[in-house]
């Protein structure tokens, strides 16, 4: 057995689970896997009218529930001194509103905010509805209904087909005398409903809000919901058009009455609307509570603690580009992880002031400790020294930049103070041991990967995945750990080297 298959074994594991997970997160919370996604959010508001004559008054009203395409991101209701619950009233769920005493006029508010989601659909019904049959039709009707049913039913093969012909039927009822007789008190679809029903097709009427920006004091329209085997299929009765159209809400679906008032007469219902357009990221934040999936999802930490964690998330990234430069490339830098040091002082300080700042540090620094070795001083103490120093150049820096009006002066106090002491003196001791040209070449390297590291961590995209999708760091431990393994020559060696290769 290959002594390195578990090894390999244990890196597929890590690039699976990671794919899997923010696969499981996108679909679940929705997190969107490119920045700057935006989301269509309507708000509905349904207005109540009626006059209430000073008894107890309660008003019911159908809410929609699980409407397709769309979902229900927040609702509440804004009605002084009426108690307002949601109920589930024979399948159908509804707005309650209550209360002991009420008279004179009375406007009650429903508000929803809904997000377009063409994914979205309904929960199947527990058990197939059955067809509710008809009996009220008049002897004229009943002979009228039956010749459509009939003549209908000649053309079509399945429920979807039977109610398109019955609609196109219904529809050309200048020639046609059965419906001119059926539509002459009821609507289109009503009598389709009833037709469907009374063929052994469970039908109903479901109202419709159409869905238009600043649009006030709107209606609903009616259209039939025909049950198949693929359940609950939506037609318009006027144009005969399958499935729920765009931007049309199904506010209710089944259910008696649209609104019910107990105390209260002369009741209206009207809608108003409005389009905005919302980043998706906010979204998911704002409704990360609700799904058990996010209960592990930063979003919970309070933004100060993201904030930091945005920044945290990309030394990975980092110490990805550095183990590539330095394992595959060969390239060489003054102290294994400082270019991720200098990369995120640069994300605070932009790329050019921290490039400026650091090497004024940097080379102020190297003058310093040029005069300390002359006092041979002890490790610790040079080393606390040039920390003392490096504070003093910084702080020097900050105000310079302060009078000088340049706002990138004050963010020098990004860098971090013990770790270019550190660096100083490295290069320090480099200088004496091996001369100016090797510290030329790790200085110039050390810049060179950190600027590589600040150009991945800086771009949108991975700084997006690195904290919305946090499992993908797997794939970069696999990765990392997969370059650990490389024994082979570097590219710089393979340069180095290219004339043996061509001799």
């Amino acid at each position: 057995m290959n002594k390195q298959l578990p090894f390999y074994l244990a890196v597929a594991l890590l690039v699976i689970a990671g794919l899997a997970i923010a696969t499981l997160r996108h679909n679940e919370l929705n997190v969107p896997l490119t920045p700057g996604v935006e989301q269509t959010v309507w708000q509905v508001e349904a207005k109540i009218e009626f006059q209430a004559y000073g008894d107890p008054v309660t008003a019911s009203l159908a809410l929609p529930d699980q409407p397709p395409g769309f979902r229900v991101m927040s609702e509440q209701s804004a009605s002084p001194g009426y108690g307002f619950s949601t109920i589930q009233k024979g399948g159908i769920r509804r707005g309650e509103w209550s209360i002991r005493r009420a008279n004179g006029r009375q406007t009650l508010y429903y508000k929803v905010q809904l997000i377009t989601d063409p994914s979205a659909t309904p929960a199947p019904p527990e058990q197939p509805p059955v067809a509710t049959g008809n009996s009220y039709w008049s002897e004229p009707e009943a002979t009228a209904a039956e010749g459509l049913i009939n003549q209908a039913r000649e053309t079509s093969s399945s429920p979807e087909s039977l109610a398109r012909e019955l609609i196109k039927l219904l529809n050309n009822s200048e020639s046609n005398q059965n419906a001119a007789l059926l539509l002459a008190q009821q609507s289109t679809a009503e009598v389709l409903v009833r037709l469907l029903n009374q063929a052994g097709v469970p039908a109903r009427i479901s109202m419709g809000l159409q869905l238009e920006d600043a649009r006030r004091n709107q209606g609903l329209l009616a259209v039939a919901d025909v049950y198949t085997k693929d359940g609950w299929i939506t037609f318009d009765p006027r144009t005969g058009d399958q499935d729920t159209p765009e931007n049309l809400l199904l506010w209710q679906r089944g259910g008696s009455s649209l609104l019910d008032v107990l105390g209260g007469r002369r009741s209206t219902v009207s809608f108003s609307m409005l389009q905005q357009t919302v980043p998706a990221q906010d979204l998911v934040q704002s409704q990360s509570y609700e799904s058990g999936f996010s209960r592990f999802s930063l979003y919970h930490l309070p933004l100060e603690e993201q904030g930091m964690f945005k920044i945290l998330l990309l030394l990975p990234v980092g110490a990805l580009v550095v183990v590539f430069m330095r394992i595959i490339v060969g390239f060489r830098t003054s102290g294994t992880f400082m270019p991720i040091l200098i990369a995120v002082a640069f994300l605070q300080t932009s790329l050019v002031p921290g490039l400026i700042s650091f090497l004024s540090i940097v080379a102020v620094g190297l003058l310093l400790r040029g005069y300390l070795s002359r006092l041979n001083l002890l490790l610790v103490a040079r080393i606390a020294t040039l920390i003392i120093l490096v504070i003093f150049i910084t702080s020097f820096m900050a105000l310079l930049g302060y009078e000088l009006g340049i706002s990138s002066g004050m963010t020098v106090t990004f860098f971090p103070m013990v770790i270019i002491a550190w660096t100083i003196e490295r290069m320090s001791i480099l200088w004496e041991e091996e001369g100016a040209q090797e510290v030329l070449i790790q200085g110039f390297g050390s810049l060179f990967v950190a600027v590589l590291a600040f150009s991945a961590m800086q771009w949108r995209y991975i700084s997006h995945l690195s904290f919305n999708f946090p499992e993908l760091h797997l794939i970069i431990l696999a990765m990392v750990l997969l370059m650990g393994q490389y024994k082979g020559y570097r590219l710089s060696e393979l340069r180095r080297f290219r004339f043996l290769a061509k001799d």
